[in-house]
């Protein structure tokens, strides 16, 4: 699989790398535990063990997705600006997003309803599981649908539309807080942590919006270089020393519904995008001269190609590496990090996982495939937002209900959300 001669294949490789390290945290994180060698429920990684969310510095590449994303689909944005098309644009993003989707939720209504007869027993320990990954397609549409507003914040403000939306969730952190006097503030974090959201929950769309803004402001040139990115690089530590300083939780990922910096957002998050915008530009040099090398650039266009089927499909991987580890006896559960033989049963767990997840997007890709690949989306506006609605509803009941009956309400709302999204008479 060849990449196109006039494709950025940069972009391309952050999104592959970034992808692997989503599909390969999960596994990480995802803690099987087994009495009398039966599964029984599953920990994650940061609930048992505090040092890990320092890793979540890294692991944490959300932004770094959103800021390439916003950098490749600019100009295609503007394009459709231009011809009063911005509508269709993200109705065809929508439904690129339904229809595959729609297979994923296919898989676990079947899954649901085999275990009806079966006991279901693993499916209960993964039910959530296998669903909670979907926020991200929620959380990308949102952004995605807001890309012609800050196409136009930057047209107008450059690189204060940046600047601004920090400030603004910088003062939702501080009214969550309630850090009115000086004192308060130097104890931000702490306030934050120990507080309920509130109107802080705005910050679940402008913290996001901040990649987005740095990645278009990229794309258009406003800033770039070895240099920039070094910049970045120590905002980015100063920034995250300071709000560690101040009492925000360490850990970037959220395990519970609270006292982290995820559900909604916080300032302390920000700190990883400056981290990975200024990797982005520190290391462009040294990627663009490996890049140019031809084997990599193939395999960085299957991974591009794979990323949908395997961000989708890699959580339900899960399931029967966990069966295979009961049936083969495997150290699948090695206790808490530290003790003897965690990290080689960490090593097996992913092993298994890999094991899996190779043949099931395989199988995945190939029914794709056969499928009509370019069906063309609606082109009005009132069609795109039922459409739209129908996918959110879709996502948000798996995302909350779990697979049961999460997935049965949302292969419905999905599969009407690419039915409505497409236009007539395709696909």
């Amino acid at each position: 699989m060849a990449q196109s001669p006039d494709r950025d294949p940069y972009p391309d490789a952050l999104r592959a790398c970034a992808l692997l390290v989503v599909v390969l945290g999960h596994w990480v994180a995802t803690l099987p535990r087994l009495v009398d060698g039966r599964l029984v429920e599953t920990d994650h990684l940061l609930g048992i063990w505090d040092a890990a969310g320092v890793l979540t510095w890294l692991v944490q590449v959300v932004p770094l997705f959103v800021f390439v994303s916003a950098a490749v689909s600019a100009g295609s944005v503007e394009r459709r600006l231009r011809d009063g098309r911005q509508a269709q644009w993200w109705a065809a993003r929508a439904l690129g997003l339904a229809r595959p989707t729609v297979t994923y939720m296919a898989a676990l209504v079947l899954l649901a309803a085999l275990s009806l007869f079966t006991g279901g027993r693993l499916l209960a320990v993964f039910n959530q599981s296998l669903t909670i990954h979907l926020w991200f397609l929620l959380m990308l549409l949102t952004v995605q649908a807001l890309l012609p507003w800050c196409l136009r914040l930057d047209a107008r403000f450059g690189l204060r539309a940046v600047l601004g939306l920090v400030a603004v969730a910088a003062v939702l952190d501080v009214v969550r807080a309630q850090a009115w006097t000086p004192q308060a503030l130097r104890w931000l974090g702490r306030g934050v942590a120990d507080s309920a959201a509130g109107i802080a929950w705005i910050n679940m769309l402008l913290v996001w919006l901040v990649p987005q803004q740095l990645g278009i402001a990229w794309k258009r040139g406003r800033f770039g270089g070895v240099r920039a990115g070094v910049g970045l690089l120590l905002l980015g530590a100063a920034w995250l020393a300071l709000a560690m300083a101040s009492g925000y939780p360490v850990a970037m990922v959220g395990v519970a519904l609270a006292g982290n910096n995820m559900l909604p957002p916080t300032l302390a998050l920000v700190g990883v995008m400056w981290l990975q915008a200024g990797a982005v530009l520190a290391f462009e040099p040294l990627a663009r001269r490996l890049l140019a090398r031809r084997a990599l650039g193939r395999l960085i266009a299957v991974l591009g190609a794979l990323g949908m089927p395997l961000y989708l499909w890699h959580k339900l991987a899960e399931l029967p590496a966990a069966w295979l580890g009961e049936r083969l006896g495997l150290p699948i559960d090695a206790g808490s990090p530290g003790e003897p033989g965690f990290w080689v049963g960490r090593l097996g767990w992913i092993g298994l996982c890999l094991l899996v997840v190779a043949p099931l997007v395989a199988l995945v890709v190939r029914f794709e495939l056969r499928r009509t690949r370019q069906v063309p989306a609606v082109e009005d506006l009132w069609e795109t937002l039922a459409g739209g609605l129908a996918l959110y509803l879709g996502l948000a009941s798996a995302l909350v209900w779990g697979v049961w009956p999460g997935a049965v309400v949302g292969l419905a709302c999905v599969a009407l959300a690419s039915r409505q999204l497409r236009r007539r008479g395709n696909g």
